[in-house]
């Protein structure tokens, strides 16, 4: 019973703080917006909104996606962040139990999922989130027991280097843009949350989903080699199951990568 309390309790508090994502990823991509001014309010009547009214999940499914007042129709984005993130807030439980792994990666896969809509909304990575996230992450692991402070800073230092060092090499080549700052400061923050040992992994399977996402998008687009899409939700989904399935991962690793002795 204890742990079913307790997992309940994770769930609400994922979609608690995915309603609160949702305010973040409207908010922060519009200069000069503040996430706490003004309060919560429909976009097309503008009115405040009661606290009944903003209910994770339940809201939008009582008012069948659409505004009380107004009656616009309110974007199926709220409900699927906040779900997502109680999704990964409980999955984070079963991980680490109520631990201080959980409190820390909680705030990790938040800044994540935010990133993660941003980014194919407007195709751009906050500073606001990806900057502070790094001396945070290096911060955090003098108590996280999941890495250290060298790992951390070395993931820092490489998680920035190798993305720059690809994005250069690509302008080398083609003579175009092909990587943007805002992915080589996600990746530092990953490597500061993760250390550096996440990085082969998170570099590798971001690469593979996007290229198997980017072919679909080419088809679909017709614009060949000049599609664009945005690289930081694959970085950050890589990072999340890096996060989940370390374990696993390295074992795979060490009977690929390794002679046996």
């Amino acid at each position: 019973m204890d742990e079913i309390f307790a997992a309940t309790i994770c769930i609400l508090l994922g979609a608690i703080v995915g309603s609160f994502l949702n305010v973040v990823i409207f908010r922060v991509p519009e200069k000069g917006a503040s996430i706490v001014f003004p309060s919560s309010h429909c976009p097309g009547c503008r009115t405040n909104l009661h606290w009944y009214d903003n209910i994770p999940i339940v809201s939008f499914i009582l008012l069948r996606g659409r505004c009380r007042y107004c009656r616009m129709t309110i974007s199926r984005q709220y409900p699927m962040v906040e779900l997502a993130m109680a999704v990964i807030s409980y999955a984070l439980y079963v991980r680490f139990s109520l631990s201080i792994l959980f409190g820390i990666y909680f705030v990790f896969c938040a800044a994540l999922l935010a990133i993660i809509v941003i980014d194919f909304r407007h195709q751009i990575i906050p500073d606001a989130i990806s900057l502070p996230g790094i001396p945070l992450g290096f911060a955090v692991s003098f108590i996280n027991p999941a890495t250290t402070w060298q790992s951390s800073a070395l993931g820092i230092l490489l998680g920035g280097g190798i993305l720059y060092a690809i994005a250069a090499a690509y302008y080398l080549i083609t003579k175009r843009e092909g990587m943007g700052g805002g992915d080589i400061k996600l990746l530092a923050m990953i490597g500061a949350f993760l250390g550096w040992q996440s990085l082969p992994f998170v570099v590798f399977g971001s690469s593979l989903l996007g290229s198997v996402i980017g072919i679909g998008a080419m088809l679909k687009q017709g614009k060949g080699g000049k599609t664009v899409i945005p690289y930081g939700p694959f970085l950050s989904i890589a990072a999340m199951v890096y996060l989940y399935y370390e374990p696993e991962i390295r074992e795979l690793f060490i009977m690929f990568f390794l002679p046996p002795a």
